[in-house]
């Protein structure tokens, strides 16, 4: 599946409602324009009114009582309170951040009175489009987990095999990535694969196919998976690929964005609702994709 294809499937579902903390953003209303456009989805922007109203404008857009709305608030921490509050209670599926710090908005998440904990961990899954591969290949955790137990990573795994399948991966082979494919007590990234790996295999994990350790090149290329003698279903054949660190998961990303030109769209999962948290310097390309993934995952 292709990134366009995933967006054309959006389109076809029940429409859904993002909430846009501080929609003032040139890039975000970017995407919103072309959601609105493809029949993505129907928004609630909240923010400046007057400069979001420019940036529609800007956009050949314009307040549209189906599919746009503007709620003005003071400042980016009361837009951030008001769009999460949105999603709370069912006025929007999806939680989306525009011109606001992510720290920021992720306070405003984690409030106990009206946020979207779940008490589970969140965590970043990202899905990018590789030129030369064949298949959407998912990444995660690159941006909110910085080095997860054992506990965690195993909500992190669940959370990636539970957002690949509402995007149509069906059984997600995940494998934890390392430097090498044997287990190294040493080495902290191979001994937590195995426990993974086990764990999968005696049911605690479920509706997936883990096996790790392995490094990139035999997770992704069966020809390498070949030559050193890997067998399995996850070798060569991986849909996830779950990292141990988030230095390793940051580097993973921006490689396959800068050196393999790869195209992207990322969701923060884990929460009662899935959130489009992508950077400032994304793209709205990356925006759209991160927002078709996110409708397509609720």
């Amino acid at each position: 599946m292709k990134l366009a294809q995933l967006i054309n499937k959006a389109t076809q579902m029940t429409p859904k409602v993002v909430a846009v903390a501080a929609a003032e953003d040139s890039e975000v209303m970017v995407a919103v324009s072309e959601a609105v456009k493809k029949g993505l989805a129907s928004f609630l922007l909240f923010g400046d009114e007057e400069k979001i109203m420019e940036l529609l404008s800007v956009n050949g857009l314009a307040v549209m009582e189906d599919k746009i709305k503007v709620v003005q608030a003071a400042n980016e921490k009361e837009a951030a309170a008001l769009a999460v509050k949105a999603v709370s209670s069912k006025e929007a599926d999806v939680l989306m951040k525009g011109h606001v710090s992510t720290a920021t908005i992720l306070k405003e998440v984690l409030n106990k009175e009206y946020g979207l904990r779940t008490g589970n961990v969140l965590s970043h899954v990202a899905a990018f489009e590789v030129p030369g591969y064949d298949q959407l290949i998912f990444v995660t955790d690159a941006a909110m987990n910085i080095e997860p137990t054992i506990e965690q990573k195993v909500q992190i795994v669940n959370n990636s095999v539970n957002f690949a399948r509402a995007v149509g991966v069906e059984v997600p082979k995940v494998a934890p990535l390392a430097a090498v494919e044997v287990v190294n007590p040493s080495m902290r990234a191979t001994v937590d694969a195995a426990l993974l790996t086990q764990m999968n295999k005696r049911g605690q994990i479920k509706n997936c196919i883990i096996d790790g350790p392995l490094a990139l090149d035999n997770a992704v290329s069966q020809l390498a998976a070949e030559q050193k003698g890997i067998a399995g279903e996850v070798a060569g054949h991986a849909d996830i690929l779950f990292v141990p660190t988030i230095e390793v998961g940051n580097v993973l990303y921006k490689s396959l964005i800068y050196f393999a030109k790869a195209k992207v769209g990322a969701v923060i999962t884990g929460a009662k609702a899935p959130i489009v948290l992508t950077s400032r310097a994304d793209s709205a390309e990356s925006k759209l994709n991160s927002l078709a993934l996110a409708v397509s995952a609720v």
